[in-house]
């Protein structure tokens, strides 16, 4: 099974405190509010940014 790399964890942590203090947004400009949709824009990012991130199943 694949694991992620510290900084994907490390996104996805700063991404969920975003989301906590109502900050983090959407492409579009929204207002995240799902814990589910937190954790992929972390993921997201992270992946960007050349972290290692299994592929979506």
């Amino acid at each position: 099974m694949a694991k992620y790399s510290k900084k994907a964890g490390e996104k996805v942590e700063q991404a969920m405190h975003e989301k906590k203090e109502g900050t983090l947004k959407t492409g579009t400009g929204k207002k995240v509010t799902s814990k589910k949709q937190a954790i992929a824009i972390g993921l997201s990012e992270a992946k960007k940014e050349g972290a290692k991130v299994p592929k979506k199943k």
